[in-house]
């Protein structure tokens, strides 16, 4: 199978290296990226540790027309997309236009939201949804009969969170209950770089992310909330007891789609004092802002700026020590009686730099990229359309996580979060 990877960040070299692992799978990888020279040195790095045979290439995965050449030219089974969110919809529409299918981690999101086209659709979605996010997965759902057509498949998100999350979900559904009523999505990173300020995947997503507005899906709705409004305390196995704070995500927008009589479902993300202090003084002066300022005759974006001068994520591998555990807390019916499960994976972040040279955001990010392109590529997830994780069956891909380096567990009556 030929494998089409675009991006090379830290998470697309985990996926990268695990893909290049799983070479009785992927026998031939082109990578693409902006910088080509980044994918010229994976390739070196790995090109005697796998049969898989690997290419590189430059390509501006914002253009839909590069694409389609590069598409063309390599004829890949499927693409793989891992660059940056902003650009799902081109990379999407190259697919489409050359009937291939599409995978990728995280859901669209939009850079200019400036744009007064995509402005106009914003403001329609906030009065249908109910929540202020400048991210959700409608922009991407509304390929679903175009990929129909096609027949071609569009698996969305399968990184962590979004990703494992929704394949735990299916997995509780499955085999542990009747009936889901509560989902607590928890994401604990314990570890330490060192730094007194960075953060653990691309920073100008990753604080947007966080200083924005929480929502959580309640009764049918949506209820939102101020940036870190909510927080809880929660121990955590493996890390020990954080504070954790409750965010918008996305997943829970399609959990809500597809996890049938789901009454309430949170997503909460831990973040120490010091994170918490710098991001607020970094927003209060303006550095967090997505709009252009003039300095000294030159147009630029604050976060952008603030981007080059924070620490790539896809350094800290070497200085990040401790562990994360991400999992969901479910609970619901079975049988008539009222249970509770924890399904959740904790991750070493030296054990992940041995491996491969990352740190475990990347690395819990990358793998279940791999998994998700393989199940894709071999058929076992594959129907015309686009679709999220929970979907499909679940019981392929929890066997690969095994596999392939986050092994899971299973915590029945765990302790509950408020």
């Amino acid at each position: 199978m030929k494998l089409l990877i675009i991006g090379c960040g830290g998470v697309a070299q985990v996926a990268i290296k695990k893909c290049c692992q799983a070479d009785d799978v992927f026998t031939e990888i082109m990578i693409a990226s902006r910088t080509k020279s980044k994918c010229d040195k994976v390739a070196e790095e790995m090109k005697n540790k796998t049969s898989a045979k690997l290419f590189t290439a430059q390509v501006d995965a914002e253009k839909v027309d590069e694409l389609c050449a590069l598409i063309k030219s390599f004829n890949p089974a499927a693409v793989l997309n891992v660059a940056l969110p902003y650009q799902d919809l081109t990379i999407m529409e190259a697919c489409l236009q050359c009937k291939v299918d599409y995978i990728d981690t995280a859901n669209y999101e939009c850079e200019d939201t400036d744009d007064p086209v995509w402005r106009k659709n914003y403001e329609k979605r906030v009065k249908e949804k109910g929540f202020t996010a400048y991210f959700d997965y409608s922009y991407q759902w509304d390929y679903f009969e175009k990929f129909k057509k096609a027949g071609i498949c569009a698996l969305l998100g399968t990184g962590f969170d979004p990703g494992v999350t929704q394949v735990f979900s299916a997995y509780a559904q499955k085999h542990y209950f009747d009936t889901i009523e509560n989902i607590d999505i928890l994401d604990c990173n314990g570890g330490d770089h060192g730094y007194a300020f960075a953060t653990n995947f691309n920073p100008e997503i990753n604080l947007r992310e966080v200083s924005a507005n929480g929502s959580y899906w309640q009764d049918g709705k949506w209820i939102e909330t101020k940036p870190l409004e909510i927080k809880r305390e929660y121990d955590f196995d493996g890390v020990g007891k954080k504070d954790m704070y409750l965010l918008h995500h996305e997943e829970i927008e399609s959990l809500a789609k597809n996890i049938k009589g789901v009454k309430r479902i949170r997503f909460f993300m831990t973040f120490g004092k010091s994170y918490i202090d710098h991001m607020n003084c970094l927003k209060d002066v303006g550095m967090l802002s997505t709009q252009p300022v003039n300095f000294e005759g030159r147009d630029i974006v604050p976060i952008q700026f603030l981007k080059t001068l924070l620490p790539d994520p896809a350094t800290l591998g070497a200085r990040t020590k401790g562990k994360t555990n991400i999992g969901c807390i479910f609970t619901g019916y079975k049988d008539g009686k009222k249970k509770s499960v924890y399904i959740y994976n904790v991750c070493d972040h030296q054990e992940c730099y041995k491996e491969v040279g990352s740190q475990a955001i990347s690395y819990t990010t990358g793998v279940p990229a791999m998994i998700g392109a393989m199940l894709v590529v071999k058929g076992i997830w594959k129907k015309a359309g686009v679709y999220n994780a929970e979907e499909f069956d679940p019981d392929p891909y929890m066997e690969a996580l095994n596999k392939y380096g986050l092994p899971w567990k299973v915590e029945e009556d765990p302790v509950l979060v408020d």
